[in-house]
């Protein structure tokens, strides 16, 4: 791959990597597709799924088709911000401390039921999300790069959990889901388990780590219309003019989903962001991001309703290519 990647070869190389994961996921494009917008925008993803869906081999088979290192934390009750970041080790032979990494050391981690672990240990994840670095006993280390983080929470058995709060839930970029396979996609699952010995498939990969890094600079290169632009700033600001939403989308909000909107429309093949790309993107940009009144919760109201609702408010603009 050159170093000056074009958008139609960004495209290609995304729908090489997507067709890998298809085959040990089952799962549909679009929700692939909005990890990979993550991974090429430098963003991390919020995965709130119920058990058994197949998140933790999606955010491996993502590692292994990037050609990227991959490690799972497992969120506890009990888990302390040392059993993440590393901590120093006494190595008697040599009669001194020495650095001995944590797991988050690691290009796509897998931060495992993160809501089960207290405050204190998910913001020393969330802090290396945001500085692509860790201090350890007054020393800064800095994490590998690329450095992609899928964090899962179940919306279920919710009792001895610490919710992510609202500021911590902003440093993703995106939230989604995989969601339950269609009946046809159950019976591949079934097929797929028979046709082989082992549980849990391997991927070839379809890049290194190098090749990572120079699809993430396409999105840099992408550029985006006056109209479009203020159509993003259009639908971030009426977030916050809805009599269900408290805390509409931040000023950083809105850089992401600027980000985002980039990111997809490069996996689309195009040097250009369309109004498409803003809305495709819209709902897991945004729906985490607001803070809903206490009516709307107790009308059953989520962020995906009351962003489906701007979206259909706000006015689509008339762009040419």
């Amino acid at each position: 791959m050159a170093d000056d990647v074009s958008a139609v070869s960004t495209s290609e190389t995304c729908t090489e990597v997507i067709s890998r994961i298809g085959d040990a996921v089952i799962t549909d494009r679009e929700f692939l597709e909005q990890v990979l917008t993550a991974s090429l925008a430098r963003g991390h993803v919020l995965l709130e799924d119920v058990p058994g869906t197949g998140k933790t081999l999606t955010a491996l088979a993502f590692a292994q088709a990037l050609g990227l290192e991959f490690s799972r934390i497992q969120f506890t009750p009990d888990l302390l911000p040392n059993d993440i970041t590393g901590s120093h080790v006494f190595n008697e032979q040599r009669g001194e401390f020495e650095f001995t990494k944590g797991p988050v050391f690691a290009n796509v981690v897998l931060a495992d039921e993160i809501n089960r672990a207290p405050p204190k240990t998910q913001a020393a994840l969330l802090e290396a999300m945001d500085e692509g670095q860790v201090t350890v006993d007054g020393e800064t280390r800095d994490l590998p790069d690329p450095f992609l983080v899928i964090a899962t929470q179940n919306p279920v058995e919710q009792e001895g959990t610490f919710e992510l709060p609202e500021a911590q839930r902003d440093r993703f970029m995106i939230k989604t889901s995989i969601g339950y396979p269609d009946r046809e996609g159950e019976l591949e699952l079934i097929e797929r388990r028979s046709a082989r010995e082992t549980k849990m498939p391997t991927i070839e990969p379809a890049l290194d780590t190098a090749g990572v890094k120079r699809l993430q600079q396409v999105p840099e290169r992408i550029s985006m219309g006056e109209a479009v632009r203020g159509y993003l700033v259009d639908l971030a600001r009426e977030t916050r003019r809805d009599d269900r939403v408290k805390i509409g989308i931040s000023p950083r909000g809105i850089q992401r989903y600027f980000e985002a909107a980039r990111a997809r429309a490069a996996i689309s093949g195009r040097e250009y962001v369309a109004p498409d790309d803003v809305k495709r993107i819209a709902e897991p940009v945004m729906q985490h991001r607001l803070v809903l009144t206490t009516d709307a919760q107790i009308e059953g109201v989520d962020g995906a309703t009351v962003v489906q609702n701007v979206l259909d408010r706000v006015e689509v603009p008339a762009v040419e290519p």
